[in-house]
């Protein structure tokens, strides 16, 4: 079986139903409340196993009740957490979550344990960790220099690194993280931030940010843009080609889980050696999936349903 490691943040996700997204100061009554798993790492961690890889994961929690739930759950999700960092007098992360009707969603974040990963916990675990030929899936929910050394480490150690810069973090403009990315995935929003330009959801504002992010020395980017699908960016010789992926037709229910769905089933593609677009298609079908049902994790797909999704699109990308 394929193998990732993921590098992430652990939490706590706790969602309430509201008719729509409130405006600063206002107060809305919702519907239902919902406390479940959550955190962007171990939402990718999770999906990742389900879509078939070897998970062995890079985190951190508090020493209390909701870091011991935490490591249970994905205890039996078959995820490796031995080397999870369980950091005393510190409280396990948590995510607040607003979701409206259409199943958009405005999140806020406390870190907690996920803020004391340190880099040094990554060099510990390195040599041990990081094999060649593998694959490391690291997100920004952990601290900056934290993921600069895991992506040099694994880098170095001959790994695909694939960082979803989420939340966007404009200091990865001035460090030499990118250089050492395989692969990039943010969203629409995100690689605009990250490539300092305005906010353009156009395609051609978008390939503008791209290649703005090849200048830095990313080998390839894949932007999501929600339901529209995603845009797949590779670089030759000949300059940067663009293919874009459409959406697979679903009723999006909660979209919180979608992204992490996406870069989970995409990293285990990859691992199987798959090529990057093919790849990115049958992360699309996993990312479809994942807004069918309430909750971060509860509607990330096992794979034979991705593949089962994925069957049904007869499309292929379109060069631009």
């Amino acid at each position: 079986m394929a193998r990732v490691v993921v590098l992430g943040s652990i939490n706590t996700d706790m969602t309430v139903q509201l008719p729509r997204l409130p405006a600063p100061g206002e107060t809305l009554l919702g519907g239902s409340y919902v406390s479940g798993p959550g955190g962007k790492g171990a939402n990718q961690a999770v999906a990742a196993r389900r879509a078939g890889a070897v998970v062995h994961f890079l985190s951190a929690v508090g020493d209390d009740p909701l870091g011991q739930q935490a490591l249970d759950r994905y205890r039996g999700e078959n995820i490796d957490v031995s080397d999870v960092l369980v950091v005393p007098d510190i409280p396990s992360g948590v995510a607040l979550i607003f979701v409206n009707d259409a199943g958009e969603n405005m999140i806020g974040v406390a870190p907690g344990a996920n803020a004391h990963l340190a880099p040094a916990a990554i060099d510990r675990l390195a040599d041990s960790v990081f094999k060649p030929g593998e694959v490391l899936l690291a997100g920004l929910e952990v601290p900056l220099e934290t993921v600069a050394r895991a992506v040099h480490r694994a880098h170095r150690a001959g790994m695909y690194v694939i960082l979803n810069p989420a939340p966007a973090d404009i200091r990865l403009l001035d460090s030499e993280i990118l250089r050492e990315v395989d692969l990039l995935t943010p969203n629409h929003l995100e690689v605009q931030a990250l490539a300092g330009r305005p906010n353009r959801d156009d395609p051609d504002g978008i390939r503008q940010a791209a290649e703005a992010l090849f200048a830095r020395g990313v080998g390839a980017v894949v932007v999501t843009i929600g339901k529209e699908g995603c845009l797949v960016f590779s670089r030759d010789a000949a300059g940067v080609t663009c293919r874009a992926i459409e959406a697979f037709l679903v009723d999006a229910i909660d979209t919180v889980g979608a992204g992490d769905a996406f870069n989970g089933a995409l990293a285990t593609a990859i691992a199987e050696g798959r090529p990057l677009f093919e790849s990115a298609v049958w992360a699309s079908a996993a990312a479809a999936l994942a807004v069918t049902q309430p909750g971060a994790q509860t509607a990330l797909a096992q794979r034979a349903t991705i593949d089962r999704l994925a069957a049904t699109l007869g499309r292929s990308g379109n060069a631009e």
